[in-house]
């Protein structure tokens, strides 16, 4: 009766549209398995790329960054794509909603994490999806990121199934039926694989801030226009941006994307299967791993590779900490300038700085892979980062000086992940202790089994 009433409602949401009813989003990822065994099996694979990474132990100069926001709370390396459902849930970002108004995060946070969330779009439409907070549809979140995400239903066929994806390819010129199927897989990608924000002006529905390309200044210079900040910095003040996941973007404009390279090229390649027979590989993992057949076209030498990949990492990450130095300094100066009194027209154009410094290392380093995708724009932006940070140190320093604040300004103890959450506010024990009570008491209780 239950899969009655949602056809006869998702008949009913197409008929007010005025268009014929789409195929119906099969979003089981085990319905597929029978029809495309050797997908379903690679894809089953990602879920050996299990291993938890804590990146705020690792960089705890990240906690000061983003103090007063989520990512300070709970930071972690991304896993294979089959935990992508149990780590949204488990996350502190998300926090302990235990009933379906609770907060912190709106529903638009399940968007990239499940195929259900195509086939709730279907059912009870984008807009009213995202109305709702993140605890209202975790009982319909049964799999991670999977078949209907990238192909219709029961099908090889690629497919945008998110809508604000297909409209923000369509802004830039990239109308998804008009594409290669190369590119319409990369584009499959990229439906999650991008900086977004949530729009309030429209359900909090997903949005990508492509009016001027799809570079950071570029992002950057969209969301000034419209006064957008994630959140108001807990230490300095200055209003934030957050950059998310950025591949796509970074891809974009690499030497990879001039040559027609994809993230399918690399992360999916065309592999054999014991009969002889040729199918795309969907464990989405290391292109190393599958050198012959997804780089050796165009790379000599595995090895040469290896080395080469493993330069670039050491390069972009001594260059990110060179960055953090400098904006982590900037937060706690504006800071002690706060405090002294300074006004916000004093502070606005420090401020100012602060935030487009963030802004460009954020997209560099959160950008996966981007030491293997496009190096060089990371290094570019990473060295923009430190130019505007000493920039906004140099307008600090005319404010401190006029308050009479002693300088250099003391850098309290960071040099922990609980040091630099004790000093910007989090009760990382409270926050533990709401989150397993959430897990206990309302998901396993209620919500699909997790991982």
């Amino acid at each position: 009766m239950k899969k009655i009433n949602k056809l006869l409602l998702s008949v009913a949401i197409a008929g007010l549209c005025g268009g014929a009813m789409a195929k119906p989003v099969e979003s089981d990822n085990e319905a597929w398995k029978a029809k495309f065994p050797n997908q379903y099996d690679s894809w089953a694979s990602s879920a050996e790329t299990d291993q938890i990474v804590d990146l705020l132990a690792d960089d705890p100069n990240l906690v000061v960054l983003w103090a007063g926001y989520g990512f300070s709370k709970d930071y972690n390396k991304a896993r294979g794509h089959y935990y992508a459902v149990t780590d949204v849930i488990q996350t502190l970002r998300t926090g302990a909603p235990m009933n379906d108004t609770d907060g912190p995060m709106p529903a638009a946070c399940w968007s990239c994490k499940s195929p259900d969330v195509a086939r709730m779009y279907q059912e009870v439409g984008e807009g009213n999806f995202n109305d709702h907070k993140f605890g209202k549809w975790g009982h319909e979140m049964g799999n991670a990121i999977g078949c209907a995400d990238c192909h219709e239903s029961g099908t090889p066929k690629l497919t945008l199934s998110r809508p604000y994806a297909e409209r923000a390819m369509e802004k830039v010129d990239l109308t998804f039926s008009e594409q290669s199927r190369d590119m319409k897989a990369a584009q499959t990608c990229g439906q999650c694989h991008v900086e977004y924000y949530f729009d309030k002006n429209d359900h909090n529905n997903v949005r990508f801030p492509w009016e001027n390309g799809f570079t950071a200044e570029g992002a950057e210079k969209y969301f000034d226009s419209i006064g957008f900040a994630d959140w108001t910095h807990k230490i300095s003040k200055a209003p934030m941006l957050k950059a998310q996941h950025p591949e796509f973007e970074t891809w974009a404009t690499s030497v990879h994307a001039e040559m027609d390279v994809t993230c399918i090229t690399c992360h999916m390649p065309k592999v054999t299967n014991d009969q002889g027979r040729k199918f795309s590989k969907h464990n989405v993992g290391n292109a190393l791993d599958n050198f012959d057949v997804a780089c050796s076209s165009c790379h000599d030498s595995q090895a040469d590779l290896k080395a080469t990949l493993k330069a670039n990492k050491e390069a972009i990450n001594a260059e990110k900490l060179k960055a953090e130095a400098i904006i982590v300094r900037a937060h706690f100066e504006a800071g002690a300038a706060w405090e002294a009194g300074a006004t916000e027209a004093e502070m606005k154009q420090a401020l100012t700085h602060i935030r487009h410094a963030q802004w460009r290392w954020d997209f560099a380093i959160a950008s996966h892979g981007v030491h293997a995708h496009n190096p060089q724009e990371a290094l570019r932006l990473l060295a923009s980062a430190q130019e505007i940070g000493l920039q906004a140190q140099a307008e600090l320093k005319k404010v401190l000086t006029k308050y009479g604040v002693a300088q250099p300004v003391a850098i309290p103890d960071i040099s922990t992940k609980e040091a630099a959450q004790a000093l910007v506010g989090w009760d990382k024990a409270k926050l533990d202790a709401q989150k397993e009570a959430f897990l206990e008491q309302r998901v396993d209780k209620e919500w699909p089994e997790r991982n």
